[in-house]
């Protein structure tokens, strides 16, 4: 069984180690966000406390099982807003320990580092990943559960967290990314002319911050239209990617394939430019089912399986949550300020 509830989305589900996902359900929060413009960390803490348990016996009862058929727990310890974080936890923790099943605490980074391979059988150690969300934009080699080389990483925002920004300055309310994409087909890419924070730079870093306040000049300047804009950012925004990544691609030496996870892979613009960079290196390009991109609790029970079958032991159930939990703890800081490595 899997826990969710690291953000904004409270999940469960149950998921076997031959890949199949017997059941899961999602409760979104947006409407309770909506009226912020964004996730508001104590709402989105009483949210998850008062659907995670009804959820629990929702997916056990969706599967036609009882508790006593799970084999273990796993539940998002951290990276995340930190009251949301510990809702999830102690609910697995509660359930491991009446149960007397393991528990397994789950970086939720992790979780999206190997989703891919929940939906793909046959991706294969090691890859390169470009984890990219509201939270979180990196670039990491992965040779197996638990082995994460950090290549590269934000030093301000994160690309997903730029989508949400760009969205609110043009109006187009929460969630913004997928909002942004929809008015961004609509509009020329070349008619505002925005920059590209790094381009060019040898390490494959990533900077938004930038490119969001031009976002909010060009808004403001009232010249340009708001498809226009969109078209601009997202183009802006790919062209960055796609720079930092082919950079990242030849510093991590032989991988197998390039793979994107995240909320913001579930962008189509996005994907298309990464499986055209895969092809030009005679690599595979593998992105998880959009229904895996963003946050669920099928990637945590599966990164609980992949724990297990690796050999790790199971946590102690006085497993403390984390708001920060990097999957590469040795890599280097970023020079600048804000980082969120």
């Amino acid at each position: 069984m899997g826990i969710e509830s690291s953000c904004d989305e409270t999940a469960v589900a149950l998921v076997t180690d031959d890949r199949q996902v017997l059941a899961q359900r999602i409760a979104s929060q947006d409407d309770e966000h909506r009226p912020f413009g964004g996730v508001v960390p104590e709402i989105a803490a009483r949210a998850h406390a008062d659907r995670l348990a009804p959820m629990v016996r929702a997916v056990l009862d969706d599967a036609g099982l009882t508790l006593d058929a799970v084999d273990a727990i796993a539940a998002t310890a951290g990276p995340g807003l930190i009251g949301g974080v510990m809702v999830g936890l102690v609910t697995g923790k509660a359930l491991a320990m009446a149960s007397g099943k393991p528990l397994l605490a789950v970086n939720h980074l992790e979780g999206h580092a190997l989703s891919p391979r929940l939906a793909d059988a046959s991706l294969a150690y090691p890859y390169l990943l470009l984890l990219v969300s509201g939270g979180h934009c990196q670039l990491l080699k992965v040779t197996g559960v638990g082995q994460y080389t950090r290549l590269g990483t934000t030093i301000d925002d994160a690309l997903g967290e730029a989508f949400d920004k760009t969205a609110k300055i043009l109006g187009l309310g929460y969630p913004g990314g997928p909002a942004v994409e929809r008015l961004a087909a609509q509009g020329n890419p070349k008619a505002v002319p925005l920059p590209r924070p790094l381009l060019g730079t040898a390490e494959p870093h990533f900077s938004f911050a930038g490119l969001k306040s031009a976002v909010l000049r060009a808004h403001e300047a009232g010249v340009h239209a708001p498809a226009d804009i969109a078209a601009g950012f997202q183009q802006a925004a790919i062209d960055c990617v796609i720079d930092r990544t082919r950079r990242a691609l030849a510093a991590a030496g032989e991988v197998g394939a390039l793979v994107v996870a995240g909320g913001v892979a579930a962008n189509k613009a996005v994907r298309a430019a990464l499986e055209d960079l895969a092809a030009a290196h005679g690599l595979r390009f593998v992105a998880p089912p959009l229904a895996l991109c963003t946050d669920n609790a099928a990637m945590i029970a599966w990164a609980g399986c992949e724990k297990l079958a690796a050999g790790h032991a199971p946590d102690p159930l006085d497993v403390a949550a984390r708001p920060r939990w990097p999957l590469d703890p040795a890599a280097e800081a970023v020079r600048g300020a804000g980082v969120k490595a």
